[in-house]
């Protein structure tokens, strides 16, 4: 009988863990306090369900410089999730898979400031890259746009 009792109280545990929603991922991110891009991709985030603290700085340079973003790959913010660095308006999508997939990059950037990319959203969006960065070089991750 006491087997019985233990073996369904460690089912119903199992069962109530595996039913409770997960944690959202979290992500801190780097921004100027005056750039408006910086804050939609920040709503675009918390949007597709990350949980997302923002750093205001004067300057993002050290933070990306600290973390090894090349200056060529540079953008307006950059975003630390899960000990990858995400630099720029990289759609939540691509950031979802890369924690799936966890290459051995050091993180993703989007160069720039393309039109059509999330939080830099208005017409005429421009076909743009998604690139993964890390010791092993520079490649391309994922395509978007028209």
């Amino acid at each position: 009988m006491i087997r019985f009792v233990l073996t369904a109280a460690l089912l119903s545990w199992i069962a109530l863990g595996s039913s409770s929603a997960a944690e959202p991922t979290e992500v801190q991110v780097y921004k100027t306090p005056t750039c408006g891009c910086c804050a939609k991709w920040v709503d675009h985030l918390r949007d597709n369900g990350f949980s997302v603290s923002v750093t205001e700085l004067k300057d993002v340079t050290p933070i990306r410089l600290e973390n090894g973003v090349p200056r060529r790959l540079a953008s307006c913010h950059t975003a630390i999730v899960e000990g990858y660095i995400v630099e720029g308006h990289v759609p939540a999508e691509d950031i979802r898979r890369l924690l799936d997939e966890r290459p051995k990059v050091s993180g993703l950037a989007v160069p720039g400031m393309p039109i059509g990319s999330p939080g830099m959203e208005g017409p005429n969006p421009v076909r743009y890259e998604v690139l993964s960065f890390g010791a092993d070089g520079t490649r391309v991750f994922a395509k978007h746009g028209p």
